[in-house]
């Protein structure tokens, strides 16, 4: 069986010293692909250097995290776009553009709120631009994306290690948005409760590395080596085969982020 990774910080500096380690790992448990998730400049362009020396097997998402942009200045932002839209159209290195989003958590503020907002509409409309996918993260926030997202013409949304309401599925559902879900999906009762409601055609698998997790995964690195155990989980929650799924999974990635794998 083939796996894919749509959501890894491999420029993380709990990586920096075993990024091949990491990567060779992976390609033994056979991860064919790993999208190199982003959260301002500096990762952005570690993330394109990681998916340079790693052509075909990495591939990056530059952006801007809700994290990060409490931290932004004017200035920043523009760096920050140029990037992108100088390295947009590395066909086969640059996909898509993330981890961008809204997240309450790192808004306490009015000002910060506003934000965050204006960062996300600016990462959006650059991704209109350069007509790339983008991977969302919507903590929390999920409606109010959901309000924002019609006012472009995007090529493709990846709702990242979504938790919403079930209630706004069918919206999801509806754009033809893809969902991608990591390690919880073996111990979440929600997690599981979204990947029985989204259609296997529209399901990814991540691992958030190098965030940590609990269940069967506690106390255990986050690697891509972890992908078959999470396609595992889904093939449970879905009632079908193993490598079904997984050569799905496979075909979505591959559709989505215009990739021959």
């Amino acid at each position: 069986m083939r796996f894919v990774d749509a959501h890894i910080h491999l420029s993380d500096s709990q990586y920096s010293d075993r990024t091949s380690e990491i990567l060779a790992v992976a390609k033994q448990t056979g991860v064919v692909a790993l999208l190199a998730n982003s959260m301002d400049l500096e990762t952005s362009k570690l993330s394109l250097k990681i998916a340079k020396e790693h052509q075909g097997l990495v591939y990056a998402a530059l952006g801007i995290h809700p994290w990060s942009s409490n931290h932004f200045a004017p200035c920043e932002l523009e760096q920050t776009k140029d990037f992108i839209s100088e390295n947009g159209a590395c066909k086969g290195k640059v996909v898509a553009v993330g981890e961008i989003g809204l997240d309450p958590q790192y808004a306490k503020r009015k000002e910060q709120k506003e934000q965050q907002v204006t960062i996300f509409n600016e990462m959006i409309r650059l991704a209109e631009q350069l007509a790339l996918p983008v991977i969302v993260h919507s903590r929390w926030s999920a409606q109010k994306i959901l309000g924002i997202l019609p006012s472009y013409r995007l090529r493709g949304v990846l709702w990242h290690w979504l938790s919403c309401p079930l209630e706004l599925l069918p919206r999801i559902v509806e754009r033809g948005d893809y969902v991608s879900e990591g390690p919880p999906v073996a111990y979440s009762d929600r997690i599981q409760e979204v990947i029985r409601d989204m259609p296997l055609e529209r399901l990814l698998t991540e691992t958030d590395g190098p965030v940590r997790y609990y269940g069967p995964f506690k106390d255990k690195p986050t690697t891509p080596a972890l992908i078959p155990e999470i396609v595992k989980a889904i093939s449970e929650v879905k009632k079908a085969e193993e490598p079904f799924v997984a050569e799905q999974i496979l075909h979505n990635f591959a559709h989505l982020f215009d990739v021959r794998l």
